[in-house]
């Protein structure tokens, strides 16, 4: 039987298909493609940098659950883990992901999959000392509680866990609003936004697109889903800093300043 989960996940792979196309034009594509032929170019930007480092990211084998392009597959590389594994449901993007690992150094050492995370294969399975999730993964989930126990049982006794996302509060403002400093949704919404919009996050114009599902989860939902799939959260920092689309750039240096982003480590028994 079909559940709402199941149609979430196909549309929301259809809608990131038909996004490949659009990052694959962009200058940003074009940097990255020339950038990772250094074993040491990374996208990480300095928080999440230091996060993995103090995480021993060294010497591991990593895993990146939903890694879009390969970016930050490559870039787990250039800090110097062992062997990294990116996992994606978009076709469009993993075929980017394979053309940057065919111009990296570090290619040899990195496996690239196309799957639905929540139907990944056994063999996955403990496999990894370290698993990460960034910008942009968490909202696209149907099911909070079943992703965390995917990724829980993705690492090795003793692995970790890092998150690096947007802060579930900036989910109440809409920067494009008349007022974009007035809160437009509630913290506590439970039905997804259904977008009809091109997916970038680059500030370019978009146009009409097949629907997504987008949605809203609070911070306790999130450190909870951790908890209950069995993992020991030993670190949660917020930041006033933005990671996400540029659009969201006018909430930053605010004198009463909103969390925009936040880190989250967990540890596996």
């Amino acid at each position: 039987m079909t559940t709402q989960r199941d149609v979430a996940v196909a549309a929301n792979r259809m809608a990131w298909n038909a996004s490949a196309a659009r990052h694959r034009d962009s200058a940003d594509w074009q940097r990255q493609l020339s950038g990772f032929a250094d074993p040491g170019f990374s996208t990480f930007d300095p928080v999440i940098t230091q996060v993995l480092e103090r995480s021993g990211v060294k010497g591991t084998r990593a895993v990146q659950i939903c890694c879009n392009n390969g970016r930050e597959v490559l870039s787990l590389m250039a800090l110097g883990a062992a062997e990294a594994t990116g996992i994606d449901q978009s076709d469009g993007f993993i075929a980017q992901a394979e053309e940057l690992r065919a111009v990296s150094p570090h290619g040899g050492h990195c496996r690239l999959l196309r799957a639905n995370v929540y139907d990944l294969p056994e063999d996955l399975q403990g496999g990894f000392d370290l698993a990460l999730i960034t910008i942009g993964v968490l909202n696209w989930m149907p099911d909070l509680a079943a992703f965390f126990e995917v990724a829980a049982s993705l690492l090795a006794p003793g692995g970790t866990l890092v998150i690096y996302e947007t802060h579930p509060v900036l989910e109440m403002f809409e920067p494009h609003a008349e007022d974009p400093f007035r809160m437009s949704e509630s913290y506590f919404r439970t039905e997804p936004i259904v977008g009809e919009e091109e997916i970038v996050y680059d500030g370019a114009a978009t146009g009409k697109a097949s629907p997504s599902y987008w949605y809203f989860h609070t911070m306790g939902e999130i450190v909870t889903s951790c908890i209950r799939a069995g993992l020991r959260i030993t670190e949660l920092v917020e930041y006033p800093h933005s990671n996400r689309e540029v659009d969201y750039d006018i909430y930053r240096d605010q004198a009463a300043q909103l969390p925009l982003c936040y880190t989250l480590t967990a540890s596996k028994a």
